[in-house]
């Protein structure tokens, strides 16, 4: 009987070698955290094998002892699968990609703690004035400075003011226009102090805790004019986001007035809730006819003719959605 040996060899190809390598290297980190063999090439000489992997790996992951790990689990895995003697593996990656794991969800912001509104740095007031304070007590030290160190006559502006001062009581009515301005001047900056600014600016609720989001008015107004604009029957359409309030004015073409007031509605307030504002404003919707619209026909109705804005016709319609009860 013939040996098992001198009975036939088993040959393994390329392309088996290659298909066990990219398995191998997907199965290489535990969990199978992303990594993935984006090409490969292999070269098998008689009971020797070389490799050459192209391979995605996770992040965040430290590179070196990652690429380690998947290089020996490659050679170590081939060799066992295909019994040949894997004597060089290259491995290159190409790419990283974010493992594919739950992510758990973000603890719900309370809404109490986001403003309604963002603060202003007011960054021109204040440099106006620090201009104007350094230019006047630097002028005043520079010339202090020039009296005391070279013994020079003070200024002519400095003998000017004191001249000017020590000739008017504080009745005159120069020095009370003066006491004036500076306290309109100190009053203005006492509400710039405590008001926010930023009025074109709409704060957001964000689940996430501790970041803040806004968005400028236009950018709603803008959001409300196009879902106003899809409504059948509506031509041109005008918004005015104000502090609190949403002002929406759409033309009628053609339709039912009545139908028409409620789809306006309907689809302004779904565009406000889409932008997620932290107070839902309060919405006032006008539906004006424009002068090609005719009234509907109805039953025992003629058609009649067109009817213009300045022509005798039902007022228009007005609706006023309130603020919900958790904002006021």
């Amino acid at each position: 009987m013939t040996a098992a040996a001198e009975r036939g060899t088993t040959t393994v190809s390329e392309r088996a070698v290659r298909r066990i390598a990219g398995r191998a290297a997907a199965e290489s980190l535990p969990h199978g955290d992303g990594v993935r063999a984006t090409g490969s090439t292999a070269s098998v000489h008689g009971r020797r094998a070389e490799l050459s992997l192209a391979v995605t790996l996770p992040y965040p992951a430290p590179l070196a002892d990652t690429v380690r790990d998947v290089r020996r689990h490659v050679v170590e895995r081939t060799g066992q699968l295909t019994g040949l003697d894997v004597a060089a593996t290259r491995l290159a990656v190409t790419s990283l990609s974010v493992p594919r794991v739950p992510v758990p969800p973000a603890p719900e912001h309370d809404g109490g703690r986001t403003p309604r509104r963002w603060w202003s740095q007011r960054r021109v007031p204040v440099a106006l004035l620090s201009a104007v304070a350094a230019v006047c007590w630097g002028a005043l030290a520079l010339d202090l400075v020039r009296v005391h160190t070279a013994h020079r006559a003070a200024a002519a502006w400095r003998r000017s003011a004191l001249h000017w001062l020590s000739g008017h009581a504080p009745g005159d009515p120069a020095v009370v226009a003066a006491g004036a301005a500076v306290a309109l001047l100190g009053v203005w900056l006492i509400l710039l102090a405590v008001t926010p600014g930023r009025r074109r600016q709409s704060t957001l609720r964000v689940p996430a805790a501790r970041v803040d989001a806004a968005v400028d008015r236009s950018a709603v107004e803008s959001l409300v004019r196009e879902a106003v604009g899809d409504v059948a029957g509506v031509g041109a359409v005008r918004v005015r986001a104000r502090t609190g309030r949403v002002t929406v004015r759409a033309g009628l073409c053609f339709g039912d007035r009545a139908g028409t007031r409620d789809a306006v509605t309907s689809a302004a307030r779904a565009a406000l809730t889409a932008c997620g504002l932290r107070r839902t404003p309060r919405l006032r919707v006008r539906v004006v006819p424009e002068p090609v619209w005719r009234p509907p026909l109805g039953p025992g109705r003629e058609a009649s003719e067109p009817v213009a804005a300045g022509q005798e016709g039902p007022e228009p319609v007005a609706a006023t959605s309130g603020r919900p009860e958790g904002d006021r």
